[in-house]
């Protein structure tokens, strides 16, 4: 597509010349845009570092396998709570990106006042995404499917009531598959959830390095200046 070849282009500029750096491999959830926006963000983050990054697409639950058992180099970005079950992964400090989990419909109309307030409907997620399996969490009616395409398929045939994804990734996905005059979010998102980078515990030395070079990022305003940009140049892209 044409904006993940934009944010290819990106990548190449941020990460600048390659020759001698170290190479980290991350887990990359298949199909999310918010994850392409993370990945390039970490790109520009490492490339600081002179190291350079490559990714591994794969669905959520495989993503958190790879990386827990050391087979890639950890996550570009989960919710506060992963080390929690998966005690190989060392989360970075401060937080990399957020996201904002929201309700998606094709025909109801209400004000959204937290997870509690879609409780009694017919809800979509996205296996392996935290976010949304933390919020629905003991719901009665929640099926987890296998991707956001599949999610958002299954939503506009009616399976469910409602779908919960981030905001930016569900827009870009919704109108990818033409279905943005059926499809649209309910306001405000269920929550802003600040999320993090994990590496692996074998990197252990390399965490506070490249908690470092985020803050430094986040203080200048660069690291927000170029989330905006990601996220102007996936939502134009034709």
């Amino acid at each position: 597509m044409m904006w993940r070849m934009a944010i290819a282009c990106l990548s190449l500029l941020a990460a600048g010349p390659t020759q001698a750096q170290e190479l980290i491999r991350l887990a990359r959830i298949t199909d999310i845009p918010d994850q392409y926006v993370g990945g390039e963000m970490l790109r520009a983050v490492y490339a600081k570092l002179s190291i350079r990054l490559e990714f591994e697409d794969v669905p959520g639950k495989r993503a958190l396998a790879l990386s827990s058992a050391g087979e890639v180099d950890g996550e570009i970005q989960r919710i506060g709570t992963l080390s929690r079950d998966y005690p190989t992964l060392i989360q970075v400090t401060p937080a990399i990106n957020y996201i904002e989990p929201t309700v998606f419909t094709t025909k109801l109309r209400f004000d959204v006042a937290g997870w509690n307030s879609i409780r009694d409907y017919n809800i979509g997620i996205v296996r392996g995404v935290g976010s949304s399996e933390a919020g629905t969490r003991d719901m009665a009616r929640v099926t987890a499917t296998t991707s956001l395409e599949n999610m958002i398929q299954m939503l506009d045939a009616d399976r469910f009531d409602v779908m919960v994804t981030d905001l930016f990734s569900g827009l870009v996905a919704v109108r990818k598959l033409n279905l943005q005059a059926r499809i649209y979010p309910l306001s405000p998102p269920l929550e802003r959830i600040h999320i993090y980078h994990y590496l692996h515990e074998r990197h252990r030395d390399l965490v506070p390095k490249v908690g470092k070079v985020i803050a430094q990022m986040e203080a200048s305003g660069e690291l927000a200046a170029l989330r905006e940009a990601l996220v102007k140049q996936v939502l134009s892209a034709p």
